[in-house]
């Protein structure tokens, strides 16, 4: 009878997830009171009951503070926002409770918990909300990615691209990683050793996509969400299988009453009681019903449960557990509706390739200015059709995407949808192109053609605006170039190919350089076209040799100098003997290559222009030096910086790189420190600190042999350190080696 510590005891209720065990627990109470002192609760615990009837905002438990590290390396806070509607799920959210408790208690290995259901069903916002609500317990940090395991229209994370993605996420630059898979996952495992963190990998395909992301700290909880019940995670790693069912009548109401309105829902009862029974316990479209209430707040619900109702018929499958239909029928009174601008977004932003799409891409698509666009899209989003998931971008669930494609097939003319598809496909080939220029202007132009007529290239500013466009693209560029594969429009494929090569190499990338250039090779074939065939045999060829697949890779170069020189373009042959050059050397045969850099100097200087001749008189120095003929390399390398100097900071660069290797073997040590300093500036404003490793050990080199202890302990100890990020072990070792030789002397 003591109502202070009934409200007392409510509110703990309410505040642990058991919503209906308070509301349960004050009934108890009020009849208690009725039968002993024949009154009812006081006002105040009144106006407690309805807050808590009503899921009032004002109740909920004040969030937690992260607590923050000093810890060498970043603390990721990557968990998208906390689901703002979260109702229900109190058993599963005490079992993962119980599951980290218990775990935390033994000491045992990482903690796994495989949250399974159909799509729509509130797997992730399960995992989110139980995340914020256990931020403490993670005071390293919180890593999140979505594996894309069910998405109809994309391929699913390969699990190479995961743990790249992660390892940024810890602090290591994509150009530090390492080249090999092994030792990915070992760096991974030992970033996350022994730190208190949560890895929530959202969308899981099967346990073979997500085995390698599992880290081997037992500190570690990692919560894993799939339409898969993942069977094998079970088996072999104990994970906790927790299985997700649909919201309860009751979760459904409230989840309900949350997003429109006590007052509209007390009102109409019986209408709301039709949407809940037609929604079927399923968070997704309840949420689209309450979306399409929100948007007309004067039209009665009783005519959302009546076009519901009246496509009954389709929620018949959710008798044998199928609730696809199920999610069509809610889908279809939304979609209906629409204006027609917005039923032709919804169609085709469908149809396209990649999980995502950027707003100009978005112009493209559908021809139209982007003001527009984006209207339409905020239409789509308000019915939540689409999400808006970073600014500018916009992603459909995967079953809806799948709903808007079947509906853009039955009510969208073929020749409306090829005409968008290429309008996309051009964005992405003449975007792309653009950045390519700009991150490397020295690149052979290739004929590319004009956009499509209603497509608008995204203009891009700068290279430091190319390589942001990259990143945010390159899956739906790598998807593109798939996309119009299978559709048999060869000329994008090799296009694609062509323009995402230097993005690819400064990212590091090499295994999507050799996987996109066979893309563009198997195309260049089928179209016939010489030209194009010795282009991405070249591409092939360079590839092949930077993974040591040195007798393809001049397999290939060769295939591409043949066809070069059947054609007689001079300029594809200078770059085939360049690139001949470079896989030579690769192979231990320096001859050969000087051979293939002389023809390339020769061709090149018929053709004239100032940075090509440089570049390759550059090549050919570099091969002599390598073959100790100091003096004959000395004047080439000069020459071409010459001629290099005034148009191009990366083969200046390389050029005074090549002199001060020159001057270094030949005695000149003084005039080698001068070459290596100024390399040292130009490459430090690329951001180019693959080769800054390389030019600083060099650097340390001639400092070394002027006596300049302390300066070259210096040059070799920070060389040192990026060896080390880059995983370049062996170059390592070797400065350790020298660093121990400077201490003795």
């Amino acid at each position: 009878l003591d109502e202070r510590l009934t409200g007392q005891y409510l509110i703990a209720l309410y505040r642990s997830g058991r919503q209906s065990a308070a509301l349960e627990h004050y009934q108890r109470v009020r009849s208690r009171l009725i039968e002993q002192l024949g009154t009812d609760p006081s006002p105040p615990l009144r106006e407690l009951y309805q807050q808590i009837l009503t899921a009032d905002a004002g109740l909920a438990a004040p969030a937690a503070s992260p607590v923050v590290t000093t810890i060498g390396t970043p603390t990721p806070r990557q968990l998208p926002a906390a689901p703002q509607w979260f109702v229900g799920r109190a058993n599963e959210l005490a079992l993962l409770d119980d599951a980290l408790d218990a775990e935390a208690t033994r000491g045992r290995t990482v903690v796994i918990s495989a949250i399974a259901g159909i799509g729509g069903i509130g797997k992730t916002w399960l995992a989110l909300h139980w995340a914020y609500q256990h931020l403490d317990r993670f005071p390293d940090g919180q890593l999140y990615l979505d594996l894309r395991g069910y998405a109809p229209t994309a391929d699913p994370l390969a699990p190479a691209d995961a743990i790249r993605g992660l390892l940024a996420a810890l602090g290591v630059q994509r150009d530090r990683q390492p080249s090999e898979w092994d030792a990915q996952v070992g760096l991974y495992r030992s970033l996350l050793a022994d730190r208190r963190m949560l890895i929530v990998l959202d969308n899981a395909r099967d346990a073979s996509q997500v085995t390698p992301l599992l880290p081997g700290s037992a500190t570690c909880t990692v919560l894993i969400t799939s339409r898969h019940r993942l069977a094998g995670l079970v088996t072999t790693h104990g994970a906790l299988p927790l299985p997700l069912d649909v919201l309860t009548k009751h979760e459904a109401y409230l989840l309900l009453t949350r997003r429109i309105g006590r007052d509209r829902v007390i009102a109409e009862r019986e209408a709301v009681d039709g949407l809940l029974a037609n929604c079927a316990g399923l968070p997704l479209a309840l949420g689209i019903v309450a979306a399409r209430a929100n948007k007309h707040p004067d039209f009665p619900l009783a005519t959302l449960a009546d076009e519901l109702d009246g496509e009954a018929n389709r929620l018949d499958a959710l008798d044998d557990g199928d609730l696809t239909a199920n999610l069509r029928a809610v889908l279809s009174w939304s979609h209906h509706p629409m204006s027609g601008p917005v039923a032709s977004t919804f169609w085709l932003v469908g149809l396209a390739p990649g999980p995502d799409i950027g707003l100009p891409a978005a112009a493209a698509l559908t021809g139209l200015p982007i003001g527009r666009v984006r209207m339409l899209l905020r239409e789509l989003e308000n019915v939540s059709l689409v999400q808006e998931h970073v600014q500018g971008r916009y992603r459909m669930h995967d079953l809806i995407r799948l709903y808007a494609k079947e509906q853009a097939l039955r009510d969208c003319p073929e020749p409306v949808r090829t005409n968008a598809l290429r309008r996309l496909v051009g964005f992405y080939v003449h975007t792309a192109y653009a950045g390519e220029r700009l991150l490397y202007p020295q690149v052979v132009p290739i004929e590319i053609g004009d956009p499509p007529a209603g497509c608008q290239p995204h203009p891009l500013r700068d290279d430091d605006a190319a390589l942001e466009w990259f990143t945010a693209e390159h899956v739906n560029l790598l998807a593109c170039q798939r996309f119009a594969a299978r559709r048999g429009w060869h000329t994008p494929v090799w296009q694609l190919a062509y323009a995402l090569k230097t993005f690819h190499a400064r990212q590091g990338r090499m295994q999507e350089v050799l996987a996109t250039a066979r893309a563009g090779l198997a195309a260049a074939e089928l179209l016939g076209d010489p030209g194009v065939q010795a282009m991405a045999h070249r591409l092939v060829g360079g590839a092949c040799a930077y993974f040591g697949l040195l007798t393809e890779s001049i397999d290939h170069l060769g295939q591409s100098l043949n066809y070069a020189e059947r054609t007689g373009n001079v300029l594809s042959q200078v770059r085939d003997h360049h690139v001949l050059a470079g896989a030579w050397e690769e192979y231990g045969d320096c001859d050969k290559a000087l051979e293939h850099a002389t023809h390339a100097l020769q061709l090149a200087r018929r053709l004239g222009g100032p940075v090509l001749e440089g570049r390759e008189l550059n090549a050919v120095g570099w091969y002599l030096a390598l073959l100790g003929r100091y003096e004959q390399a000395r004047v080439h390398c000069a020459a071409a910086l010459t001629l290099l100097r005034p148009h191009t900071k990366d083969g200046e660069a390389a050029t005074l790189d090549s002199l001060g290797y020159i001057d270094t073997r030949t005695g000149h040590y003084a005039q080698a420190v001068t070459q290596f300093q100024l390399a040292l500036v130009l490459r430090r404003t690329r951001g180019d600190s693959y080769q800054v490793a390389n030019t600083l050990e060099h650097l340390g080199e001639a400092q070394a042999a002027l006596g300049q202890h302390d300066d070259a302990r210096q040059s070799w100890q920070e060389a040192l350190e990026l060896h080390q990020e880059q995983h370049r072990d062996a170059d390592a070792t070797r400065i350790q080696r020298q660093l121990a030789g400077l201490d003795r002397s």
